[in-house]
């Protein structure tokens, strides 16, 4: 039996895809939420200074 015919090799290596594609997955997801209340942020904001000069 080779090393790649392992079976208990595989399931490593999938456990570390697994893993890598987690990160990376929360790190779109985070980035997604601080975009989204940065543009919250700036609606508010031009919100409120449009209804500041009435």
């Amino acid at each position: 039996m080779t090393a790649l015919e392992n079976p208990v090799l595989a399931v490593v290596f999938a456990a570390i895809f697994f893993y890598v594609l987690y990160g990376v997955i929360r790190a779109a997801v985070r980035d997604g939420i601080i975009q989204a209340d940065e543009r919250r942020q700036k609606a508010r904001d031009g919100i409120n200074s449009s209804s500041e000069g009435v």
